[in-house]
Order: structure tokens, then C-alpha cells, then sequence
């Protein structure tokens, strides 16, 4: 009986917290919000680092690329858009079966130079491991992305 209370505890805190606290998120002086010291993230912007990688490279205008990341995104499964500005995007992905939520941002940088690319943040929003799935879903969306250029 004791352990059947215990993995009915167990589960029930695990499903709670799955959803976690919804982060304060964005870009501050041009840059997302830097990953944290646990390996279920990944970010454009933090060079040489573990959860770095590579941002998305486009090509033409800003709104065309804008608009097939916003058709990309919806096209994906358990993807919830939470915010779509010009030059910012933050979706939601929620897992099938424990509900587990990554936060998505892109950011379709402001530089100075004639570097045309989309900034990515992707975190877990509990937990320590993803396990990979955010570097996964980014190079599924980066690929997307290259097909509808």
C-alpha cells in the first residue's frame, strides 16, 4: 500500500510541475535570455558554448522569411504560438503525454551588418535533461525553413 501512495505522489508531482512557471522571456539589448546551467537548452547567441546553435540564415526579405517561420511553427505538432511581432516570435511546445512545455523564441536580429539571421532559443521549462529534444526540434525547424526558401 505504501508504495502504491508513493508512485501516486510521485506521478501526481511530476504531471504538476510538468507545465512549470511561464518564464520571463524576450530580448533585452538584442539578446535572448542566456540558457541556464542545465542541458536542456540551446540558444544562438551563447558562442562557444555547450547550448549553442548555429541561428537560422534566410535569404530575401525579413517578412517573407517571418512568414514561412510562422508557417513552419504551424505546422508543427504541439506547437502553440504565443506572440508573433515583427521581429520576434515565441511559441510554446507541449509533450503528448506528460505535458512537459519548451519555450521557443526567435529573433530576427537588428545588426548593423548585411547578416541576414534569426536568433533561437529553446528551453525546457522544468526538469534538467531534455534528453536533446530542443537541439532536435530546432534542426527540424531550420531544415523546414531551408526546403520553403
Amino acid at each position: 500500500m505504501e508504495k502504491i501512495y508513493m508512485v501516486g505522489l510521485i506521478s501526481s508531482f511530476l504531471l504538476m510541475g510538468c507545465a512549470g512557471i511561464i518564464p520571463d522571456l524576450g530580448v533585452n539589448n538584442g539578446k535572448l535570455t542566456p540558457c541556464p546551467k542545465t542541458p536542456n537548452c540551446v540558444n544562438s547567441q551563447a558562442i562557444g558554448e555547450k547550448c549553442y546553435i548555429q541561428p537560422i540564415d534566410y535569404t530575401g526579405v525579413q517578412q517573407k522569411a517571418r512568414f514561412n517561420l510562422l508557417q513552419v511553427l504551424e505546422s508543427e505538432h504541439q506547437a502553440k504560438i504565443l506572440m508573433a511581432q515583427e521581429n520576434y516570435i515565441r511559441a510554446e511546445f507541449k509533450s503528448t503525454f506528460f505535458g512537459f512545455v519548451d519555450d521557443v523564441e526567435f529573433y530576427f536580429s537588428e545588426a548593423q551588418t548585411s547578416e541576414k539571421v534569426i536568433h533561437i532559443r529553446s528551453a525546457s521549462r522544468a526538469g534538467y535533461t531534455d534528453f536533446g529534444i530542443n537541439r532536435k526540434r530546432i534542426e527540424r525547424i531550420q531544415s523546414k525553413l531551408k526546403q520553403a526558401q
